[in-house]
């Protein structure tokens, strides 16, 4: 009888220790990461400024630091004298227009008089006072002034026409330069070094007075207020998940106790892959499993690459 008594009294406790491991015991589990941005420079030049450290919150479309635009600025200069040049490569055709028409107007004069004088000499025809002769003078030397006129009025045209074409030609180029223009306002814009996200800095690998290149990464940021926990779970484990679900994720808060977090199960993968971490026996490198990813919003304590369990 004593000997059962002590048998008892030895297993309870490895009984309830039992039930406490279960308690604890996960569904799956896996690292903590979050979704990563590298902001790279847009234009090349030297860093002028760059206002971050790594742990710095930042906003979304915050100026945090500049690219020396002098470089740009003067290209741009460059491109609006050549847009002026073209301004002095024209041709007035102003004065020459004007001197056509002033022959004309001393032309049109000059046939008033002549069909005046005409009229006169057909009176003086009736009046038998001059002759058929003079007459004739008369009506050739009108027809002669009507196509002189004709003529210069035709020069206008042609002249105004030439100069126009020649103009239009040379005008054509400001086009183009305007574009150019344009473009280097673009990219005096983006001199100004943009945040494209809400988040912390994660890495910084530039610093100011460098000279950067375009696509060069300036620093890394990530949005830590909500992490994601990728985990993996097998087959049999697959049908117990679905999207939207939430789930209690478990972080070590010391040696014995944990933190619990709220998750939610925002992706589940459609394809099996092999167990990501290395296996000594071929069976167990045989078996397959699927990513999921948690959302977890962080309270500050979860880092990245810190281990997560997860509870269904």
């Amino acid at each position: 009888m004593k000997t059962r008594i002590f048998l008892y009294i030895m297993i309870m406790p490895l009984l309830f220790t039992g039930c406490s491991l279960n308690d604890h015991l996960s569904d799956a589990s896996g690292t903590f990461e979050v979704d990563e941005v590298i902001v790279s420079s847009e234009v090349p030049g030297k860093i002028l400024s760059l206002n971050i450290d790594e742990g710095s919150l930042l906003k979304k479309d915050s100026i945090v630091g500049i690219i020396d635009s002098i470089p740009l600025e003067l290209q741009k200069a460059q491109v609006e004298a050549s847009i002026s040049a073209l301004h002095e490569k024209t041709m007035d055709v102003g004065p020459q227009v004007q001197m056509l028409k002033d022959q004309i107007a001393v032309q049109k004069t000059q046939l008033a008089n002549a069909m005046t004088e005409k009229a006169r000499t057909e009176r003086l025809i009736k009046a038998d006072a001059a002759t058929t002769k003079q007459l004739d003078d008369w009506n050739n030397q009108i027809e002669v002034l009507k196509k002189q006129i004709a003529v210069n009025e035709q020069q206008i045209k042609v002249q105004e026409t030439t100069t126009g074409t020649q103009n239009n030609s040379v005008l054509s180029e400001a086009k183009p330069l305007s574009k150019s223009v344009a473009q280097i306002n673009d990219q005096l814009k983006r001199t100004n070094i943009k945040n494209p996200v809400n988040g912390t800095v994660l890495t910084k690998y530039a610093m100011a007075g460098e000279v950067t290149s375009a696509g060069k990464a300036l620093y890394k940021i990530g949005d830590l207020s909500v992490v994601t926990l990728r985990a993996y779970i097998t087959g049999t484990q697959l049908a117990q998940v679905k999207l939207n679900q939430h789930v209690k994720v478990l972080v070590d808060k010391d040696a014995s106790n944990y933190r619990t977090y709220d998750g939610v199960i925002n992706f589940i993968s459609d394809k099996a892959e092999f167990t990501p971490k290395t296996i000594q026996t071929k069976d167990e490198r045989a078996n397959l499993v699927y990513a999921i990813k948690i959302h977890v919003k962080n309270d500050g304590y979860l880092k990245i690459g810190m281990y997560g369990e997860v509870k269904f």
